[in-house]
C-alpha cells in the first residue's frame, strides 16, 4: 500500500501495527503518527534490529494491508 495512503489513514491502521510489532506502546505508535522513518527507528529501539531489517518489516506490513 501507498504510504500516503497509510499516513493519512493513520488511526486505522494503528491496531494492525500492534498486531505486527506487539512490543510497542500505543505512546510509540502515536509518536511515529504515520511517518515511515518515525516507525523504522521505533521499531530498531524495541527489537534490536538493523535499520534495513526494520525497513523491510515494514515494507512487508505495508504491502499486504488493505484497507476497507
Amino acid at each position: 500500500m501507498n504510504w500516503d495512503t497509510i499516513k493519512g489513514n493513520w488511526k486505522q491502521f494503528k491496531g494492525s501495527i500492534r498486531e505486527r510489532w506487539g512490543k510497542l506502546t500505543d505512546d510509540e505508535i502515536q509518536e511515529a503518527a504515520g511517518e515511515r522513518q518515525q516507525l523504522v527507528g521505533k521499531i530498531q529501539e524495541r527489537y534490536g534490529v538493523s535499520k534495513e531489517e526494520a525497513n523491510r518489516q515494514v515494507d512487508e506490513w505495508a504491502a499486504q494491508l488493505k484497507t476497507d
